[in-house]
């Protein structure tokens, strides 16, 4: 049974993540969103027949967990799921249960609270043999960091901290926080427009902050005034007042993303402001602008009318707040004991815990709600073989994902 602290906690992160959403005076365009008895808008036609008979349901693995944000694998086939606490704690799931010792802590570096905390981690490709892990978190000073720890005897050493980098947030809320190492072996990192509503500093338009972006960093590189390397095909490198680390922009809150499997193309879930939730998606993603705050999904945000959108990438599928409040990005199963659910991406609402899924391969032929869960989706993830799996952030608990 969840404690009372996480379920304060989950009804006050319910409650921000709304309120921030509406902020904004601006209103959504006439006929831009679906009504609330339809899924999520999309650009074409109507959901394919294969989506249509799908059914999911969710199979408890694990519970017991304060605040889980996120769950991962290591790649080192050791078959264990490693659950991502807000409170600061990483705690590995091994035969369905949860081990005692956590396998990193840095409660006492953390600061928790609404959209703050230990908020990322991503094993290095070679994490079996280098035993290298990062996390993203944000600090007593409630600035994001993004840092190196190093994995020994199964468990990490929290006295091994090496800090990549650290990004100063003007205040407490979108901070973003998802790290993945793409298809290219480079570290990806979601971060947020800096905070408030209706990004007040411009954050997602500027290529010149790391605030509202994806970054794409190398690790395995230093330079002498950075503690990693800039890819040299990052679409900003050598431009004057541009950050090189920047890889894609005009993002508000991305809250989970991911890249497929099969494809390598980057989908994300990017939160709204005033009324729209919005489901990213790009074949390279290279320098692509994803249109925040000159677009809340694919509504001009301000002025409402008017907006120059001819080079923006507007989002494949989006809702309104009639069916929620904060979208939470997900994966493309690509598992195999669910043969149903192959090459469908699934993607959830936090507050309202409904579940959707979008064909991968025509993305906009219409999303289709597969599930009303009952659950604060805090985030999808995947384990070694592909299986995908969610963290309920009310209840503390771990689930898998299975169609029946």
């Amino acid at each position: 049974m969840a404690t009372l602290k996480t379920l304060l906690s989950a009804l006050m992160l319910a409650l921000v993540l709304s309120a921030c959403s509406s902020s904004s005076p601006s209103a959504p365009e006439p006929g831009a969103t679906s009504p609330p008895d339809e899924g999520p808008a999309t650009s074409n036609a109507r959901p394919g027949p294969s989506l249509d008979t799908i059914g999911i349901e969710l199979l408890e693995v694990a519970a017991g967990f304060e605040q889980p944000l996120y769950a991962t694998h290591a790649g080192d086939a050791s078959g264990r799921l490693f659950v991502v606490e807000q409170t600061g704690a990483v705690r590995i799931v091994s035969g369905g249960r949860v081990q005692t010792e956590p396998f990193l802590d840095l409660s006492e570096r953390v600061v928790v609270g609404s959209e703050q905390g230990l908020l990322g981690l991503a094993f290095h490709p070679s994490y079996e043999d280098n035993g290298r892990l990062f996390v993203n978190y944000t600090d007593l000073n409630g600035d994001t960091v993004v840092a190196e720890f190093a994995g020994a005897g199964g468990r990490a050493d929290s006295s091994s901290e090496r800090v990549l980098l650290t990004i100063e947030q003007p205040f407490p809320n979108h901070n973003g926080g998802a790290l993945a190492f793409g298809p290219d072996g480079f570290l990806y990192i979601a971060t947020g427009d800096g905070g408030s509503g209706g990004d007040p500093m411009g954050n997602g338009q500027s290529i010149g902050t790391l605030l509202g972006k994806l970054l794409r960093i190398d690790v395995n590189a230093a330079s002498s005034d950075l503690s990693y390397g800039i890819p040299g095909d990052n679409p900003f490198v050598g431009r004057a007042g541009a950050r090189p680390e920047i890889w894609a922009y005009g993002l508000r809150n991305p809250w989970r993303f991911s890249f497929d499997e099969a494809t390598e193309e980057l989908w994300i879930g990017d939160v709204g402001q005033s009324g729209l939730e919005e489901i990213d998606h790009s074949g390279g993603g290279r320098g692509v602008n994803f249109g925040w705050n000159v677009m809340e999904g694919n509504t001009c945000y301000e002025p409402p009318t008017g907006c120059d959108r001819s080079e923006l990438q507007l989002p494949v599928a989006q809702y309104s707040h009639d069916l929620g409040c904060s979208v939470t990005g997900g994966y493309v199963y690509r598992g195999h004991t669910q043969r149903a659910l192959r090459g469908v991406y699934l993607f959830s609402d936090y507050c309202s815990g409904t579940i959707w899924g979008l064909d991968a391969a025509q993305p906009g032929a219409g999303a289709v709600r597969l599930l009303e869960s009952g659950r604060a989706v805090s985030s999808f993830g995947v384990d070694e073989t592909g299986e995908l799996y969610l963290t309920d952030l009310g209840s503390g608990t771990l689930f898998r994902i299975v169609s029946k």
